[in-house]
């Protein structure tokens, strides 16, 4: 397998990241759970048949799911460059659909909104990480993948 270490340096920052994200949920209290819940449903309305608790649960079990893939370099760059696309457009999503959180435009954040939308760059570097090929490198005359 190939190392690359701007993979590994996007993986460990974007990792860690959300393994604290993820452990410091861990601990939420039911009203913390239900206005995180209550986040998401604008974007996906089905998570309202959870009960708050169990969503908050799921919810940090995830982030912490994906951040030690992240981490741990056994699993695929694509695989994990996928997990990072898909959760980040998660959020954009929230962040999105959620009232108050954009300007009139739907784009640009309100003061409410700029730390949602600074969740665009999980989608950003999940993208990074699952679009990236591999350059061919010609040595001696011969191609080679690198």
């Amino acid at each position: 397998m190939a190392f690359s270490l701007s993979h590994a340096i996007l993986r460990l920052a974007t990792g860690a990241y959300l393994l604290n994200s993820g452990i410091s949920k861990l601990s939420l209290d039911e009203e913390s759970a239900r206005a995180v819940q209550g986040m998401a449903a604008n974007a996906v309305p089905q998570v309202r048949q959870l009960p708050a608790a169990t969503f908050g649960k799921a919810l940090a079990s995830s982030e912490i799911a994906l951040g030690s893939a992240l981490v741990l370099p056994i699993f695929p760059t694509k695989l994990v460059g996928l997990g990072l696309t898909g959760f980040g457009a998660g959020l954009l999503a929230v962040y999105a659909k959620t009232p108050g959180l954009t300007q009139a435009d739907g784009i640009r954040p309100t003061p409410a909104g700029v730390a949602m939308a600074k969740d665009s760059w999980l989608a950003a570097i999940g993208l990074a990480l699952l679009l990236d090929r591999k350059r061919k490198v010609v040595r001696g005359g011969r191609a080679t993948k690198r």
